[in-house]
């Protein structure tokens, strides 16, 4: 691990790993730097404005040489301090006439806590007003200030007295001062939002907020810590509007990019006695900060500033360039902003932009422009990053020195990425995380978003949660993904599974032959199942957590839980308390189970009475009460557990069988097999009133006559079965062919699947058959490739649409204690909405008339072997 990740900052190292961006910088020169692997990159963030003038330039470093050869001291306070005077007199010389004292500080945070201090001091108000999306600084009271509340939860922020209003809204602005007319004491702006997304107000925005502040008695803090020094093109950006602040901060480019250093700029009659005596810094002022501050003065003021004239050139150009870029792509580009070389590209992030695509996933978690930051850094060598308030844009931010063929590299490397997007091919933008090149494809055409249903009382509403069961579903959902191999998605969905955030993956308006409609989405956690059972336990709760909440957002009534959700969830036990209704659907899968063994059985010729049946995964909820169901019927009933536990298994596996003994021994239950046979006519069988503990009891006593076996051991019982129906929650496939009797009819409920796939090449005899499948009214499409084809559903989906079709809006199916009662209710249901068995399907697809044959031939040819 490098020391960085294990000792500096572990969550942004991840991150950084994430997206291929951890890369260790050993040389820089200019607007270049140079890897540990020796490949170069062009960098257009420059710090943020930190590197006006490259890296390591040298008049910087002999700036600071000179420091050393005249052995100047650099910490003396108090004392008059050379170097910070002679830096603070071109300062004012430089700054918008009227400002008159600098007050040093050592970083842009710093520059402005000293501003909010010197305003408060001299109004006596402890009020500060600032604007939505601003970025001012990150310790608590610039903090406070900046406009963005995650960057402030959890760190007790904002302290009390900071307000916000609107940037660029005068109106906005005069509303909040005459609202505390001697509230306020500041209103802190930049003149144009850098974090916030490279924002420039309306032209005369500044003059007249400073003439609103003064008519309130406030002042107006310029903060220009990214805007300030020759950024925009002008050495302070105010310069535009011809502005003369009350206060105004720098610092970034001031270090020349080698120190740190800020500066608070105030008007002679801002400054106060209280505020000269009681701030102070140890660091502020220093001799070597400050005479690197008048060395990056001197360079940008040389030859009549004619760096500020290249600058304006290279900017014009940079900006002209992405408004091309910006009209061809316009359904990729939502903007081109900025001034000088301080410039913004806004992506669109519009719903149907990319459709069935990981991108639009991005665009809409504002992870687009990461990729898009890593895809730059990793393919076109170019070094960018997003802002940090306004998520859908770029900056481009290089150098004050950069060269006109290298802004012209930099648009080469943007168009090939924009041109990348159009093409909506989400491989050929993430490919470099998993070390492939893919091609450019053509633009795929977007499609519109369907419209978001209207508010309708008589429609229902439900959500159900899905996760991708295995590596191919990425590639169902983002067909792009074809081209990696499983051990390239295996890797791309590590690196991308933490970042995602629960999204929406499809839609479906169901209709019921009553004429009742349900709408509902399908909301995808990007976990595998093998992730969901090894995360930390919390961890896997509050992401579900926030799959069912963003459900109920967008106007889910009730939730249902697929696949592993419910399995981590305790059959949606950890989930119930968060104000939305949950099934796991588990009761209308028992129904579809048992369905679809009797209807095979039946089809194949096999008499259910009789026969020895096993339920693998028999103490999960479904399994429970699929062997409840099939001890009504079959002789000898075997019921699997997980043999990694055996004793715990065997307690409930115990448990499970004094159930079956009682279910079955109920006067009402229509139970003609071997089973009821056994414990009705047996003369210690309990009364049908008895308790469970009867019962346990019971199966105690007739353990080793009882035709009813609980077992752990899979191999010895599965071969002696002729009707298997099995799931459990195992990721890897638990059946292979060995263990299968000629001519076994299997149900295989688990997802992913418990029975091999080897097992429908080595045994035609064996009918596979995939449990919980279901067609719903009207063979509606759900929006999304899980698959199936349009109008098939899973149960516990199924389940989850028909308690919406009835408008039945509470808890069902959830733990493991499903009982009969809703059982019926379940067939009932599906009775009165035309949900039925989706035919045979196996192994994922449909059984078709051929496979079907083939089972029966199989058959056919051992029976007739036998007689001979």
């Amino acid at each position: 691990m490098h020391p960085f990740a294990e000792y500096v900052n572990p969550v942004l190292a991840e991150r950084l790993q994430q997206l291929n961006m951890d890369k260790i910088f050993i040389r820089g020169s200019g607007c270049e730097l140079t890897d540990t692997t020796g490949n170069t990159y062009l960098d257009f963030i420059a710090s943020y404005g930190a590197l006006p003038f490259g890296y390591n330039h040298p008049e910087i470093w002999a700036a600071i040489a000179e420091v050393q050869q005249h052995s100047e001291p650099s910490f003396v306070q108090p004392s008059f301090l050379e170097a910070a005077g002679l830096l603070a007199a071109r300062l004012i010389q430089l700054a918008p006439r009227g400002l008159q004292y600098v007050t040093y500080a050592n970083s842009g945070t710093e520059a402005n806590e000293a501003a909010i201090k010197m305003a408060r001091s001299r109004t006596g108000r402890l009020g500060i007003l600032t604007t939505h999306n601003s970025f001012h600084g990150k310790t608590l009271g610039s903090l406070s200030a900046t406009g963005k509340d995650s960057y402030q939860a959890g760190f007790g922020a904002p302290v009390p007295g900071f307000d916000r209003i609107a940037y660029g809204d005068l109106q906005s602005l005069e509303e909040a001062l005459r609202a505390k007319p001697e509230g306020y004491a500041a209103f802190i702006v930049e003149p144009i939002q850098g974090e916030g997304g490279i924002i420039i107000p309306p032209q005369g925005y500044l003059p007249k907020a400073l003439e609103l502040c003064h008519r309130y008695g406030a002042l107006l803090i310029a903060d220009e810590v990214q805007t300030g020094l020759g950024r925009t093109g002008k050495i302070f950006c105010c310069e535009y509007d011809e502005l003369t602040p009350d206060i105004l901060t720098i610092a970034k480019a001031l270090g020349g990019g080698l120190v740190a250093i800020g500066a608070c700029i105030s008007r002679e009659e801002v400054y106060t006695p209280d505020f000269g005596l009681k701030h102070s810094s140890t660091f502020a002022g220093n001799t070597l900060a400050c005479r690197v501050g008048l060395k990056v003065l001197e360079l940008l003021s040389r030859h009549d500033f004619k760096l500020l004239q290249d600058i304006a050139v290279n900017g014009e150009y940079l900006l002209q360039e992405l408004q091309r870029i910006h009209a061809k792509y316009p359904g990729v580009i939502a903007g081109v902003r900025g001034r000088g070389l301080m410039l913004g590209l806004e992506f669109q992030k519009n719903a149907g932009l990319y459709p069935r695509s990981f991108l639009q996933v991005m665009a809409e978690q504002e992870l687009l422009t990461p990729v898009i930051s890593s895809y730059l850094l990793n393919v076109e060598r170019l070094r960018v990053a997003p802002t940090l308030n306004g998520a859908s844009v770029i900056r481009l931010e290089p150098p004050l020195i950069v060269s006109l063929s290298q802004c012209q590299q930099a648009i080469q490397a943007v168009e090939h990425a924009v041109a990348r997007l159009a093409s909506g091919n989400t491989a050929s933008m993430v490919a470099h995380l998993v070390g492939v090149s893919v091609p450019q494809t053509d633009p795929v055409k977007a499609v519109k978003p369907a419209a978001y249903p209207t508010d309708d009382d008589q429609e229902g509403r439900f959500a159900f949660l899905v996760h991708p069961l295995d590596l191919t579903k990425y590639k169902l959902f983002d067909n792009s993904f074809h081209i990696f191999s499983d051990a390239q998605m295996n890797q791309l969905a590590k690196r991308c599974n933490d970042l995602l955030e629960p999204f929406r993956i499809g839609e479906t308006r169901i209709i019921s032959p009553t004429g009742q409609r349900v709408y509902g989405e399908f909301i995808c956690i990007s976990r595998l199942p093998e992730e969901l059972l090894n995360l930390p336990k919390e961890q896997v709760v509050t992401e579900l957590g926030k799959a069912v909440l963003l459900a109920q957002e967008r106007g889910a009534r009730i939730v249902g839980l697929g696949a592993y959700t419910s399995v981590v969830s305790k059959g949606g036990k950890d989930l119930r308390n968060l104000g939305v209704p949950l099934t796991t659907g588990n009761s209308y899968t028992v129904v579809a189970a048992v369905e679809a063994v009797l209807e095979a059985a039946k089809r194949l010729e096999v008499d259910v009475f009789g026969t020895t049946a096993a339920v693998v995964g028999a103490t999960g909820s479904i399994g429970r009460v699929t062997a409840l169901l099939l001890a009504e019927q079959v002789e000898i009933l075997y019921l699997i557990g997980n043999p990694l536990n055996q004793e715990h298994s065997r307690r409930r596996l115990m448990k499970v069988a004094a159930e079956i003994y009682q279910y079955v021994n109920q006067p009402d239950v229509k139970a003609d097999g071997g089973i009821a046979r056994f414990v009705r006519q047996h003369p210690l069988a309990p009364s049908p009133a008895a308790d469970l503990h009867a019962y346990q009891e019971f199966a105690e006593a007739v353990l080793h006559e009882s035709p009813v076996v609980y077992t752990v051991e899979l191999e010895k019982y599965l071969p002696l079965s002729d009707i298997i129906i099995t799931a459990t929650s195992q990721v890897n496939s638990l059946i292979q062919p060995e263990m299968l009797k000629f001519g076994a009819i299997v149900c295989d409920v688990a997802r992913p699947p418990d029975v091999s796939l080897e097992v429908k090449e080595a045994r035609p005899d064996v009918l596979v058959i995939d449990g919980g499948v279901i067609a719903v009214p009207g063979s509606t499409p759900f929006g999304w490739d899980f698959g199936f084809e349009d109008g098939i559903a899973y149960a516990c989906m199924s389940e989850t649409m028909m308690l919406a079709l009835e408008h039945d809006y509470k808890h069902y199916s959830l733990g493991i204690d499903i009982n009969m009662d809703t059982i019926g209710y379940m067939r009932s249901l599906a009775v009165k909405h035309g949900f039925k068995l989706a035919g045979f399907r196996s192994f994922d697809l449909p059984l078709s008339a051929a496979a079907w044959e083939q089972v029966v031939k199989a058959r056919t040819v051992n029976q007739i072997s036998l007689a001979k």
